[in-house]
């Protein structure tokens, strides 16, 4: 009997020791507790796919995307749309794409051509069929239910996935994707909440539309299905709304984010061919982070647009917070930050455009900048650089490093909309956040 008990404290300290070697992982594994040889494969595919998509020449994508928003404000000035009450009053280049269509909902799939800055190759699951959520329940990490948002987006075939009705969906364990999927949440309310949240990991073609994610919390960790014939041990996650870890080509639409436990949207890890657009951010400390380390060297090929975003009530930092790469901030209105609204290490580069910056009435967060970890004799290199924006409430913009370069676009009529832009902020992102679509009508 002794011997019996004895063996059984023995296996109890043992288990311990797993639980807690599996606790202490660095969270840059991205919660993987082990890499076996179908991780480890997955991830060397996935870095040479981001070393791909990498653009040589971002300023030019920057300067098509300033094209394509004067080209939108030009043709609405000019009256070549004469907009009634109920009509369609999409206002930047993304939203005129698909949402002047009453008939989305059997057009849907016109959305993977509307993409636009460095995720612009996005497509999502344009090839596959359409997959029909109609169960909210996350019950089984090793057979999800078909019928259930874990059971499409781990499916091995593209996919676009839409909602059968409304729904709350609170995921028991982070939800891990496969490539080449869309999540379509118009015609439904769909919300992810009050459990983890979404992660891309080692993937590529993934777009998420018009879904609220929110009350996002860290789960346990375990046994996870992440695709079809793979399931593997993940720790316990940190409680991210989206986290994009080592992927490419990934476009966020039209998502209303709001209190989560870490970050509302997190990319690292060498993730590059990004656009975050028209989405709404509320109630949060560590909205945004592009670049989770100073010492990942990796994320230099890291390339993200912010766009068409509405930074709104109980933000605090990190709008985004970047370090490494290349980040073209475009026309996104942002209002009474708690401590700054965009800020970095380890040399990144920003472009801000046509923003729209309201300090709050507290006299230390009028700066929309912030840089860390450096001498102003190193920052003052870095290419922080400010076009068009509009500051109020003495918001102000420290810039440095080189000047913009425009070989695309040189200083004329058409391009003359970057040079003051800020004004229009607050029209271009009118409608950002979910819309509460209905079949029939325009969204």
């Amino acid at each position: 009997m002794a011997m019996a008990l004895s063996n059984h404290k023995l296996s109890i300290l043992v288990l311990v020791g797993i639980l807690s070697l599996v606790l202490l992982l660095p969270n840059s594994d991205a919660a993987i507790a082990k890499y076996d040889e179908y991780l480890k494969k997955r991830a060397q595919e996935s870095l040479e796919e981001s070393r791909n998509a990498f653009d040589p020449d971002p300023e030019k994508v920057a300067d098509d995307l300033n094209d394509q928003v004067s080209e939108t404000l030009k043709t609405e000035k000019a009256g070549k749309r004469h907009l009634r009450e109920g009509d369609c009053k999409a206002t930047n280049p993304i939203d005129r794409c698909w949402r002047c269509d009453p008939n989305w909902a059997k057009n849907r799939k016109q959305l993977a051509e509307c993409t636009r800055g460095f995720g612009h190759r996005t497509t999502g699951g344009k090839n596959g069929e359409y997959y029909v959520v109609t169960d909210p329940s996350d019950d089984d990490m090793d057979k999800p239910k078909p019928g259930t948002l874990r059971h499409a987006v781990i499916q091995p075939q593209p996919l676009w996935i839409i909602f059968g009705r409304h729904m709350v969906i609170k995921l028991k364990e982070e939800l891990i994707f496969a490539s080449n999927k869309t999540v379509d949440g118009r015609g439904a309310q769909v919300h992810i909440a009050y459990g983890a949240g979404i992660t891309l990991q080692f993937v590529h073609n993934v777009i998420i539309h018009n879904i609220w994610i929110h009350n996002i919390v860290p789960e346990s960790g375990g046994m996870i299905r992440d695709a079809v014939d793979h399931i593997g041990l993940r720790t316990r996650s940190d409680g991210d709304g989206i986290s994009v870890f080592s992927s490419n080509n990934i476009w966020i639409d039209h998502v209303s984010l709001a209190r989560g436990s870490d970050g509302l949207i997190d990319v690292i890890e060498g993730s590059t061919a990004i656009t975050i657009s028209n989405c709404k951010f509320n109630h949060h400390n560590d909205v945004m982070l592009l670049g989770a380390n100073d010492s990942t060297a990796k994320d230099s090929i890291m390339q993200v647009t912010v766009a068409f975003n509405r930074f709104g009530k109980g933000l605090i930092q990190r709008m985004p917070r970047i370090r490494w790469g290349f980040v073209h901030v475009i026309n996104n209105d942002y209002s009474h930050w708690e401590m700054y609204a965009i800020g970095g290490s380890a040399h990144p580069t920003i472009i801000s455009q046509g923003n729209r910056f309201k300090a709050s009435n507290n006299p230390s967060t009028k700066e929309v900048t912030k840089r860390m970890f450096a001498d102003k004799s190193e920052w003052e290199k870095w290419q922080w650089r400010s076009e068009g924006d509009k500051f109020s409430n003495d918001a102000y913009f420290v810039e440095s490093g080189p000047p913009i370069r425009h070989e695309l676009l040189p200083l004329t009529d058409k391009s003359l909309i970057k040079f003051k832009p800020g004004s229009y902020a607050g029209r271009l992102t009118r409608y950002a956040g979910v819309r509460k679509c209905r079949a029939g009508k325009l969204c």
